[in-house]
């Protein structure tokens, strides 16, 4: 049985094609591998969405459209093919913590348009923590927040999976997690 402890490029490494948004494993494999939801309340909209995005046949289109829509750029509506990995490890920093799936993540920032992006650093300059090529822009990232867990917990859990960027704003009361190569700041 394959634990999903282990390191996403390890767990899923070359098996994802993500045109097809099939997971490329024998069935048995599959079969295996427990059903992944999860949930999050946009604190710009309050707009609040539940999906489940893998079940027994792999990657599950509808909850991963149901995803990309919701992680949507609130600015401007646009979307784009967020990162079925970063579901994945944003569910696998959920579990550790110890939250229910069905909890609702706080969703500060999910996918964030070219337009808004530079925006956003031209408001406030080269040191609001805005990058120029944020993984953001590539569907790659989210700030969050999880009610009910302190603010360093949610950066340790974070830390702790290895499974890419993890940016730490306490002041701004919120954590970045993105699945690009793994880095820390803040």
């Amino acid at each position: 049985m394959l634990d999903f402890e282990i390191g996403r490029r390890r767990l899923l490494g070359g098996a994802l094609t993500l045109g097809a948004a099939t997971v490329l494993l024998p069935k048995a494999a599959l079969a295996a591998l427990p059903e992944r939801r999860i949930a999050f309340r946009n604190i710009h909209t309050s707009e609040t969405f539940d999906a489940r995005f893998f079940g027994a046949s792999g990657w599950d289109e509808q909850g991963l459209a149901e995803l990309n829509h919701g992680l949507r750029d609130w600015r401007n509506n646009a979307t784009t093919s967020m990162d079925p990995q970063l579901m994945l490890l944003l569910s696998q920093i959920r579990d550790k913590l110890g939250v229910a799936p069905q909890a609702k993540i706080d969703l500060i920032s999910g996918y964030r348009s070219p337009q808004t992006n530079s925006a956003l650093r031209e408001r406030g300059g080269e040191h609001t923590g805005v990058a120029s090529k944020s993984q953001h822009m590539l569907g790659k990232a989210t700030d969050i927040r999880m009610p009910g867990v302190a603010l360093d917990q949610l950066h340790m859990a974070a830390l702790s999976m290895q499974g890419g960027g993890v940016g730490y704003y306490p002041k701004d009361g919120f954590v970045h997690v993105d699945t690009g190569r793994v880095r820390r700041w803040g």
